[in-house]
């Protein structure tokens, strides 16, 4: 009885697969492809049979295929923003499928302008997504900034690109590197590969982020993407797509200058070497100083690329790319009362506290081969080897985390010389099958990441000959109260530790098409990861010895399932579940390494489009559940009280819960629009009563319960205004809390560790002009002059910018 009890909800399943099946019988399909003028494939062209209002978009190769059709006569439309639309009639057959070829007006160069110029809206799958699946009946909320939003609103930083997209808010950065992002609760961290940022689809140290002028886009992916990329965020990751060559000649060269002695020239140049071999090079130079006092920054970056065609079937893509940035780094304008309740203080916003002689200086070379190879219409493969090497190096003085309620700040020195090698394989092998009435989106792949980082500690002497940590003392409120030092002891290497750990992952994922309207997605990975012990040398010495810490493997399977509902073609509705583990450091009671954290996703969304793709919206709702929350443990294995923090239990728990919204309208070439709104309260729903645990239902830090964003852009094309472009975005980001969650003794001091944040609204207005090939853009940001500030950690409050100038002036050729 037990048996046919947990075998009843797959009996009911299979005979409405039965029955769905059966039906599929009297029906038939059409099927072909779409090619440009000059033969290429079309891909992403909508293909739609109007009467029966079915269809759907073409592959990468053209093809398309539209299944469950009743015998008729039909008109089968083929269209696309900006393009011819052509139509055909055809007649379709019970149980067998139509062939209908279709030959666009339009060559491979100019879909490609029509691609670029807008939103594709829900068209286009997400590479990062590695299945082909478009985001119609991808059951996961997708954003996607494309480069002509990156071009008009004249972005810099990958946080200026990234609050395009809803419910992503940048929560920690110094003025420009290291940034953070949060989403649905979760953070992206700080610096390495550790976090969720990729880039072309591989793990990339957050150090040396691209020049945003070089990119093609940037996809991100919200919720839990475990599935595919083993351990990383459960909010969200980044993948940031560099520019590819064209088998087309051209590119621009521009000049982007601004506010606070701005100056950045960009060249661009793409075009093919034969008939099978094209290359691309865009090369950037950027120099400028800032509202901070003190400092600057001066960046190169490189990124050249090769394609090769190798026949119909195979293409190779070798991508490569430099950046050497230095710049004088900012540890923000610091809270007064140090270990007490801190506050910020009211200081101008220039106002710069390191040393004047400190820096940053960063440099990263990267490359990687993509194969791309196609077996049959059905299997392709695709292969991706990579290697990125960041070194970075880096002297001043600490964090202010010892700041008195009177402005007292005594500086301590801080250093850094770190490096790190990462190598990246991956392998995805995709399937479009049938069997029986079932078709069947197939990915199956595994990946390897090996990161080896190293870094090191330091003895400091003063000119006088002593040595130590120990710098000097000024005032933050009253610089004139203390003189500053502006002498550079010498620093000299004592210690470098080797850190090595290896990552690997396989997992396979299906997408079934069970009928017209239902779709279901079910997906498995094994993770398994090891933190190798780390050895230490000694150069003092001349001896090496091994870490405290012994090695530490951790494993783990991420599922995911999802069912998708898709009433009419331009709609979808799903629901999912999925996971993503978080590992942990510390020892259970029997001083055994923690198992990972396992954190329950809950999903549901709506997808839709209009306008033949020129509308699209997204809403997903959502809720996390993190049961096994790492916290310190009350009792030792023997029942006496633990006092250590490092011993813990998996007994705590956070939820999260909200939803975010998606508009985006590309009306014409001229006209575009962008408007998103997220919500989100994560907090503490579970801890113990032990004195050091966290505090039930108190906020976690660096999550604004709110943030939004409404872009829109016009391009005059008739009358004595044609060329003119006006643009204007709005970003809000709402209430939130810095500094350090409290605990349940702490709490009990009359005190708090948080720092409440207010909301916040920034304005931009841009304004520009083209003519033929030349092109100006100006642009006022932050047009209020708000002033509020982001964390980088609980100390490092850093204000926003001020009301800034930029411009660009442009030539394609």
């Amino acid at each position: 009885m037990r048996i046919f009890t947990r075998s009843y909800p797959f009996l009911l399943l299979f005979l409405l697969l039965a029955h769905l099946g059966f039906a599929e019988l009297k029906h038939g399909g059409v099927a072909g492809v779409v090619r440009t003028s000059e033969g290429k494939p079309a891909a992403y062209v909508s293909v739609t049979l109007v009467e029966a209002n079915k269809g759907g978009m073409t592959t990468e190769d053209g093809s398309f295929q539209i299944r469950g059709v009743e015998e008729g006569t039909y008109t089968l439309r083929v269209s696309y923003v900006g393009l011819q639309t052509q139509e055909k009639t055809v007649t379709v057959t019970g149980g067998q499928i139509t062939r209908v070829d279709f030959t666009l007006a339009e060559s491979a160069a100019q879909l490609s302008e029509v691609v670029v110029a807008g939103y594709a809206g829900l068209s286009k799958p997400v590479a990062f997504g590695k299945a082909d699946i478009r985001p119609l009946d991808l059951p996961q909320s997708v954003g996607i900034v494309n480069s002509t939003v990156i071009a008009d609103q004249q972005v810099l930083r990958l946080g200026d690109a990234i609050r395009n997209v809803s419910g992503v808010s940048l929560t920690q950065q110094r003025q420009g590197i290291a940034e953070t992002f949060t989403s649905r609760g979760f953070s992206i961290g700080i610096g390495g590969s550790g976090g969720s940022i990729f880039k072309n689809g591989v793990i990339s140290n957050t150090q040396g982020f691209p020049d945003a002028s070089t990119l093609e886009s940037i996809e991100v992916l919200k919720g839990s993407a475990a599935l595919l990329y083993g351990n990383v965020s459960g909010g969200l990751v980044i993948n940031m797509v560099t520019k590819k060559p064209k088998f087309d000649w051209g590119g621009e060269v521009s000049m982007r200058v601004g506010s606070y002695d701005l100056y950045k020239p960009t060249i661009d140049v793409y075009g093919p070497i034969s008939k099978n071999l094209a290359f691309r090079v865009v090369g950037t130079y950027e120099k400028a100083n800032s509202f901070r006092d003190v400092v600057n920054s001066e960046r190169v970056y490189v990124n050249p690329s090769l394609v090769y065609k190798l026949g119909q079937k195979t293409e190779i893509l070798v991508q490569a790319d430099y950046l050497k940035s230095d710049l004088v780094p900012d540890n923000g304008i610091g809270a007064l009362n140090g270990g007490q309740e801190a506050v910020i203080p009211d200081i101008p916003r220039s106002r710069f506290i390191n040393a004047v002689w400190a820096y940053n200086n960063t440099e990263q070379l990267s490359g990687s081969v993509t194969v791309n190879h196609r077996f049959n219409d059905q299997w392709k493969i695709n292969l991706i080897a990579s290697t990125q090497k960041t070194q970075v190096d880096g002297y001043g003085l600490g964090v202010p985390n010892n700041v008195a309620g009177n402005g007292d700040f005594t500086r301590t020195l801080s250093a850094a010389k770190t490096s790190e090698l990462n190598y990246t394989t991956q392998l995805n092998l995709n399937g479009n099958v049938s069997t029986g009435f079932l078709h069947h989106q197939l990915l199956v792949g595994a990946d390897v990441v090996k990161i080896e980082s190293e870094s090191n500690t330091f003895k400091f002497t003063a000119a006088n000959g002593a040595v130590g940590t120990g710098y000097d003392k000024i005032n933050i409120l009253d610089p004139a109260k203390f003189e500053a030092r502006t002498d550079v002891p010498t620093r000299a290497v004592v210690e470098q530790t080797t850190s090595p750990n290896y990552r690997f992952g396989a997992y396979v994922q299906d997408m079934i098409t069970v009928s017209d309207k239902f779709k279901v997605l079910a997906g498995l990975r094994w993770s398994y990861q090891n933190v190798y012990r780390t050895t230490i040398f000694n150069n003092e010495t001349q001896q090496e010895r091994e870490g405290a810490n012994p090695s530490k493997a951790d494993r783990a399977f991420s599922p995911k399932a999802a069912l998708i509902y898709q009433p009419v073609q331009n709609m979808s509705f799903y629901a999912s579940y999925a996971n993503n583990f978080t590992v942990n450091s510390g020892t259970d009671i029997n001083f055994q390494q923690l198992d990972p954290s396992i954190v329950d996703q809950y999903e549901v969304g709506a997808k839709s489009e209009f306008l033949n793709g020129k509308l699209t919206t997204s809403l997903s709702v959502y809720r996390y559940v993190n049961s096994n929350l790492a916290q310190q443990a009350q009792f030792r294995a023997d029942g006496t009280s633990n006092t250590d923090p490092n011993v813990k239990e998996l007994t705590g728990e956070t939820t999260s819960d909200g939803f975010d919204i998606d508009i985006k309208g590309n009306v014409s070439q001229n006209f575009y629009f962008l408007v998103g709104y997220g919500y989100n309260y994560h907090r503490f729903t579970n801890t113990s009563e032990l004195g050091t645990s966290m505090v039930e239902g108190e906020r976690l830090i660096n999550n604004p319960a709110h943030t939004a964003n409404g872009s829109v852009f016009y391009t005059f094309d008739q009358s004595f205004l044609k060329g003119i472009k006006l643009g204007v975005s709005a970003f809000y980001t709402g209430e939130r809390n810095g500094g350090l969650n409290n605990t349940v003794d702490q709490k009990a001091k009359s005190f708090s560790r948080l720092i409440p944040l207010s909301g916040f609204t920034t304005l931009d207005l841009s304004a520009g002009y083209s003519f033929r090939k030349v092109s100006l853009l100006a642009k006022i940001s932050n047009i209020t002059n708000e002033l509020n500030y982001v964390v980088h950690d609980r100390y490092s409050i850093n204000p926003i910018a001020p009301r800034q100038f930029m411009a660009t002036v442009g030539y394609k050729f």
